[in-house]
């Protein structure tokens, strides 16, 4: 699945996403919460500093351009300095804003968080404080809203819609948003709001509820996996869904679609720090991934991922493409371990560099593995991001060494050094020098024993030549694969 997800995001076309949803802005106010309040029983915040981020749609706004869709944003926001400050956040982006109206009849939704910072831990948010109105659009303002959309849908490849109630969507206005894509073949998806009736979403291409979204609308549990798949068929039929999705948080999410997928899509633990922009992120990948072609499974296994990675960082922060691809990355390594064929290794390789990775290369038979060639690898890792490692097979120990070589079989030495943390990729060869394979990797920093300060080392001129360098590892005296020998003969052998 990794790789095939990986070939998924390097592919991903340069698309065009119409976004309607209700727009925010998120403040952060950090300070140090160490003492409590004389007058109160309250912690006392003393302030350090404050950030600034895009909230609700801005959020999928947000993530769309990170990962290089071109957005046009459809909303309301009110006349005043957060609305400026929202405006200059989402022209940041670069997210088209002309489809944004101003209003004077109710202010900029954001929400201010108190976040407090003590004796070096991590952040944790104390209170929130949100300034909004939630009344339905006037008839005039909805009229302007759907005028807009119908610009914005002009040439798109998805609409999504982000709803979170706050008057922006209501039935009138969410269903002719989705009328008017579906007269066009664009795909709708929505990030539905909290609220019992979903008709409005009704025609939709998919939806994205959580556990607790779904459970309000579908009036079914979704506390158990067998339950999974009743609430996701009944969200599909009654609102004539092509995919209906349900995002589990720890648990992944779960398919049902249209053309007969029922799958749940399990994710990897995590540590979670928060949940907030989860689901803004699935939405953004899947619209993505949806409009390159791909089908609804590798779509959310693509989101999955994604989202997995929003809830380790603090706050909204979105991911990239570099992020996703090396985390799929480090999950194929994880399911098919560290030996890779030259060929297959390269093309990883590709992936790592153009996420700016450096890859640190060295070689050895690196037989009876002791102290001395542990701390050697610890060493040649930390000169660079990936350490590719080299090993002789059995044919070219017994060349370089002699018939009493190796001790230990090429399979054995593979699989101890498998369980090496610092070594990365495992490349068996066959030549008698590692030039060919040097050659090949085009290692940014090539790493030799101390020993080889004196000699010519392999390959050398090739790495200094196209701007890379040679680290020389320091010895450790008295660790050898030479002097462990010794030692076994003079203790065995009479």
């Amino acid at each position: 699945m990794s790789t095939r997800l990986i070939e998924l995001i390097e592919n991903l076309k340069p698309c065009r996403i119409a976004l309607i949803g209700d727009l925010m802005v998120d403040r952060y106010f950090y300070g140090e919460a160490n003492r409590l309040s004389p007058d109160a029983p309250v912690p006392v915040l003393h302030y350090k500093r404050e950030d600034c981020r895009l909230g609700g749609a801005g959020r999928v706004a947000a993530d769309l351009a990170a990962l290089g869709a071109s957005v046009r944003v459809v909303s309301v926001i009110g006349s005043d300095d957060t609305g400026a400050l929202l405006r200059r956040l989402l022209a940041e982006t670069g997210a088209q804003c002309d489809g944004v109206l101003q209003t004077t009849d109710r202010p900029t939704t954001a929400k201010v968080r108190l976040v407090g910072l003590a004796q070096d831990r991590h952040p944790q948010q104390m209170m929130r404080l949100d300034y909004e109105a939630t009344e339905p659009l006037s008839a005039e303002m909805c009229g302007r809203i759907l005028d807009r959309l119908a610009v914005a849908l002009d040439g798109a490849d998805v609409l999504c819609i982000e709803d979170y109630n706050k008057g922006l969507l209501p039935p009138e206005v969410c269903k002719a948003a989705i009328d008017m894509a579906r007269r066009r073949n664009i795909p709708v998806l929505v990030d539905p709001a909290r609220i019992e009736d979903y008709s409005k979403y009704s025609g939709a291409s998919a939806i994205t509820p959580n556990r607790t979204e779904a459970e309000v609308a579908s009036g079914l549990p979704t506390q158990k996996p067998e339950q999974y798949q009743a609430c996701a068929e009944r969200l599909l039929t009654t609102l004539d869904l092509d995919a209906a999705i349900l995002t589990l948080d720890k648990h992944g999410a779960y398919l049902a679609s249209r053309d007969g997928v029922r799958r749940w899509l399990k994710t990897k633990e995590r540590n979670v720090y928060d949940v907030a922009g989860a689901g803004d992120m699935v939405l953004s990948v899947l619209a993505i991934a949806r409009a390159s072609g791909a089908d609804w499974t590798d779509s959310l296994a693509l989101a999955n991922v994604a989202g997995g990675l929003e809830v380790e960082r603090f706050g909204s922060v979105p991911v990239t493409r570099q992020e996703i691809t090396q985390e799929l990355l480090s999950d194929a390594r994880e399911q098919l371990g560290k030996q890779r064929p030259l060929h297959q290794l390269l093309i990883e390789l590709q992936r790592h560099r153009a996420s700016g990775r450096k890859i640190v290369f060295t070689n050895g038979c690196f037989d009876l593995i002791h102290l001395g060639h542990v701390k050697y690898f610890q060493f040649a890792k930390h000169q660079g991001d990936l350490l590719v490692v080299g090993v002789n097979t059995d044919a070219s120990i017994r060349r370089l060494k002699g018939d009493k070589r190796p001790i230990i079989s090429e399979i054995d030495r593979l699989g101890v050094l498998e369980e090496l943390q610092s070594i990365d990729y495992l490349v068996p060869f066959e030549q008698d020098t590692p030039l060919e394979l040097i050659r090949a990797i085009r290692p940014d920093v090539l790493v030799k024993g101390a020993d080889y300060a004196d000699q010519e080392i392999v390959g050398a001129d090739l790495v200094r030549g196209w701007g890379g360098r040679v680290a020389l590892a320091p010895l450790i005296d008295g660790r050898s694969t030479s002097t462990v020998i010794q030692r076994i003969l003079q203790a065995y052998v009479s």
